[in-house]
């Protein structure tokens, strides 16, 4: 017989018994539709897991972490400090807490930063000098966090500006705040903070505390104690310049660098924290210079810096080389290979829950073949006293089995993706929506997914089929014709 021939036989069987086919066809369209469901799912959360890494800009950038001042003044007086072998710290950045891959043996100064921007693949290099201070603006008074700025700045968070724009020169006195601050200091729109004048308050160092006096007599003008208060205070002005635009439901920051409420020139935001360091970090310096592991005109450097890379290609070949001279680094693919396996667990588990369905099926599948031998017994025995090769029987029945996987995996992956859109359109219609969010898809269907799933359905089949085809192939043909 021709392989048309069987084809031919094998759907004329099928039609014979039509609504066991069919019944038998349901329970894999069933199993199909809901192994490819919950794979998609999984696979739609781990696309939006990485395509929200994308739109936060974090695959371009890596934070470098240089030797804390803390670690160069212990160092000095303690000589297993330091060690490469060491287990790594925590390094606090901004509001985030970030691991290097190794512990940092250099400081990160100005001489390192840039040997780092000369490194082939690097696009940029960005210390990060972040603190808390007062500030005081429109007669208002509240504690910001300030950020230092590269001018000009490249980076993705200074692209949208609800008013004016961006710092013009790196010396200026300018700065750049969010909508959170026009908002918190009184001013009634975004424009109306351009223009304006803010101040960083500190302690007055230079103020000795003595009330003014006249020869020894104490002065109780009131102006004068005013002029005092006052000069207790240090104040640095800057003109604000541009308010940059809060996403309505996107996230706040973008990239690795940290979030801050206003943003100055970095050289201005370094100037501010030598000038105004807080006690601890006076003690270390101290403890360092006085230990010899830094000069008496030496600063420690900077605690860590944003580079970004020219192609994420490039980000690993960077990274090598970066702990080569001697700095820890950290990087958003190290947490995303860690999501990665985990996603992989999800769809595998998915999978195997969806895949018992399909297991299911294939006992039905079974069942209907071995019901087949016996309705077919006569014409088995016919067919073999007419010459049809065991091979030929066994044939017949995998056709069946194949043609009753391969309808029920088109059909189950059809209603799989039935069943993503209308699941899509409820989330946003009862949940996403309400909260004024954008519409998500759950789900992702790629092609290899649906025709694995046709495929794997036609395999169970057809495995489900091999001991009622090798039973078929074992019928006497004499017993067979004498069967009623």
């Amino acid at each position: 017989m021709t392989f048309l021939d069987i084809l031919y036989l094998s759907l004329r069987n099928l039609r014979e018994a039509k609504l066991r086919a069919t019944l038998t066809t349901m329970g894999v369209i069933v199993g199909v539709a809901v192994i490819v469901t919950m794979i998609s799912f999984g696979l739609g959360l781990q696309r939006n897991t990485v395509s929200r890494f994308k739109e936060l800009d974090l695959f371009n950038e890596i934070t470098v972490f240089g030797r804390s001042l803390s670690a160069i003044a212990s160092s000095g007086f303690n000589k297993n400090a330091g060690n490469a072998n060491a287990k790594p710290q925590a390094e606090r950045v901004g509001n985030r807490s970030l691991r290097p891959d190794k512990t940092p043996q250099r400081a990160l100064n100005d001489a390192a930063i840039t040997e780092i921007a000369q490194i082939p693949g690097v696009a940029y290099v960005e210390p990060t000098i972040n603190f808390n201070v007062y500030v005081r603006s429109n007669n208002h008074a509240l504690m910001q966090s300030i950020g230092g700025a590269v001018v000009p700045n490249p980076s993705s968070r200074f692209k949208e500006y609800a008013a004016g724009g961006m710092i013009g020169a790196p010396l200026s006195d300018e700065a750049v705040v969010d909508e959170d601050f026009a908002r918190d200091f009184g001013y009634e729109k975004p424009e109306d903070a351009v223009g304006k004048n803010l101040e960083l308050l500190a302690p007055n160092k230079d103020d000795e505390g003595e009330a003014p006096s006249f020869f020894g007599l104490p002065l109780e003008d009131v102006e004068t104690e005013d002029a005092a208060r006052s000069s207790r205070l240090a104040a640095r002005t800057f003109r604000i310049v541009g308010v940059l635009k809060t996403p309505e439901n996107g996230p706040r920051f973008r990239g690795m660098m940290p979030a801050s409420d206003i943003y100055i020139p970095l050289q201005a935001a370094r100037d501010w924290t030598l000038k105004y360091r807080d006690n601890l970090s006076e003690v270390a310096l101290e403890l360092a210079r006085e230990s010899g592991a830094i000069g008496e005109n030496e600063t420690g450097g900077y605690g860590s810096a944003v580079l970004r890379v020219t192609d994420p290609v490039l980000l690993t070949d960077v990274r090598r080389r970066l702990t080569e001279l001697g700095f820890g680094s950290f990087s958003i693919v190290d947490q995303l290979e860690q999501l990665r396996t985990v996603f992989l667990i999800i769809n595998a588990t998915l999978g195997l829950l969806g895949g018992i369905s399909l297991l299911v099926a294939s006992f039905g599948i079974a069942n209907t073949m071995i019901m087949s031998i016996l309705e077919r017994t006569r014409e088995i025995g016919i067919m073999k006293a007419i010459g049809a090769e065991d091979r030929e029987i066994k044939l017949i029945f995998f056709v069946e089995a194949a043609v009753i996987g391969l309808v029920g995996g088109v059909v189950g992956s059809l209603m799989a993706w039935a069943i993503d859109g209308v699941a899509n359109r409820l989330a946003y219609r009862f949940i996403l929506k309400p909260q004024g969010a954008s519409y998500i898809d759950f789900f992702a269907l790629p092609a290899y997914l649906w025709l694995g799933a046709i495929l794997f359905a036609v395999v169970i089949s057809i495995l489900a089929a091999l001991y009622p085809a090798s039973r078929a192939a074992r019928i006497d043909p004499v017993k067979a014709l004498r069967h009623d």
